[in-house]
């Protein structure tokens, strides 16, 4: 019961948030008001039964603590200073004049672009997402982050500062910001998706509270701009990259590289939905970074044995990609699919490249590609030593205990 009364929760969190925004005009005062209604309705709701209209519910509750709250502020400011020196509450966040959508209308896409504002930074957009349309309690981000709560606290009411200084209004950005404002969004949602996946700390690999919000939000977003190339390649991503999950590990946490992976472990369901998803897009929808990442978990997922894998194909991939969207990481990956194509020496060829690379000095990553291909090479000593040094590089324990057993297997 309690799991199904906090999926349900989570769903209409954005709802119930921005039925209140709407409403009143103040994001700040009515995303505290929406977390207070969530929190009564988990305590409740377990033992009451989820209401008739749990929607409405929601929406009643948080009301009346957003009243309760203008309230108090009302009469902390009559207190405080004249009526004549002060900006009413309606001057934080000005409500969008919009008042005739259904009510039904899901907010998530209009949310999602007000957490992502340009105003906040990309940490502060990630922890606003979370809490704001996630669902996700400030105590719960900061595990996942592995920051103090009371750090993570701050970030969120800083953001929501930043927020109501911008100015922003709840409501679509103007046509020519966004294809902008997307592309934001959508790389916080990856971000967020990343960090769930493959940890970059911490004595864990996996955090699944973070990359079942980041696919849950990516569901929604699709829902509402079905016709989005890239919004389909990452829910794609998402889908055929998590379908790998139950057998990235060990019983006892080890990672498992992928090339070694039991795939009969691999969730066939989500691998089916993610190639529809992403072999529908590229028929119709201009080619983007996200739908290329995608197709190219497509040719990884479709393969039913490591050898199979149909690297021609993923490194053709991988070129269109860094053409499309060049970075480092790209870069280590084409060159991993160059060696897999070519032979090691030609992957040890292209790797010096990334080497006067300042965006790679000192990334772990860098030195675990080289021994992998030196190992390949049959360099057995350098292979031992460049896993090393990319063992005490990584700040992930899994990571680093996997790079230490390589190194002492050689």
């Amino acid at each position: 019961m309690e799991g199904g009364v906090e999926d349900v929760l989570r769903q209409l969190a954005p709802q119930v948030l921005g039925a209140l925004v709407r409403r009143y005009g103040r994001f700040d005062l009515c995303e505290d008001a929406v977390q207070e209604a969530l929190l009564t309705a988990a305590l409740e709701w377990p033992g009451k039964g989820v209401p008739e209209s749990p929607r409405g519910w929601l929406i009643t509750v948080a009301s009346r603590r957003m009243t309760d709250r203008l309230r108090a502020e009302s009469s902390r400011r009559r207190r405080e200073t004249t009526a004549a020196t002060q900006a009413g509450p309606e001057e934080l966040l000005a409500p969008a004049p919009d008042e005739d959508r259904p009510p039904e209308q899901d907010d998530t896409p209009t949310l999602l672009l007000l957490c992502c504002h340009p105003a906040l930074s990309p940490a502060s957009q990630v922890a606003l997402t979370l809490r704001a349309v996630g669902g996700l309690t400030t105590a719960q981000i900061a595990r996942a982050f592995l920051v103090p709560e009371a750090t993570m606290a701050q970030r969120i009411s800083r953001a929501k500062q930043s927020i109501k200084s911008a100015g922003a209004r709840f409501s679509l950005p103007p046509e020519h910001e966004r294809a902008e404002r997307l592309r934001v969004v959508l790389q916080v949602l990856y971000l967020i998706f990343n960090e769930g996946y493959t940890a970059t700390s911490g004595p864990d690999l996996y955090r699944a509270e973070l990359t079942g919000e980041a696919i849950r939000l990516a569901r929604a977003l699709h829902r509402a701009l079905p016709e989005g190339g890239e919004v389909a390649g990452l829910l794609a991503l998402m889908l055929l990259t998590d379908a790998r999950r139950r057998a990235r590990t060990l019983p006892d946490g080890s990672l498992v590289p992928l090339a070694e992976q039991d795939r009969r472990l691999w969730d066939a369901a989500s691998i089916e939905e993610g190639v529809a998803l992403i072999t529908d897009t590229l028929s119709r929808a201009p080619i983007g970074p996200y739908q290329l990442q995608a197709a190219i978990a497509a040719v990884h997922d479709e393969a039913a044995r490591a050898e199979e894998t149909d690297w021609p194909q993923i490194l053709v991939l991988y070129e269109l990609l860094e053409g499309l969207a060049p970075n480092p990481m790209v870069t280590l990956n084409r060159i991993v699919a160059v060696a897999m194509v070519r032979g090691a020496p030609a992957g040890l060829d292209l790797l010096a490249t990334l080497e006067v690379d300042e965006r790679m000095a000192g990334h772990h990553r860098l030195d675990a590609v080289r021994a992998h291909l030196l190992e390949m090479a049959g360099d057995r000593a350098a292979a031992r030593a460049s896993y090393r040094t990319a063992a005490r590089l990584t700040t992930s324990l899994p990571e680093q205990r996997y790079l230490e057993a390589r190194a002492a297997r050689l």
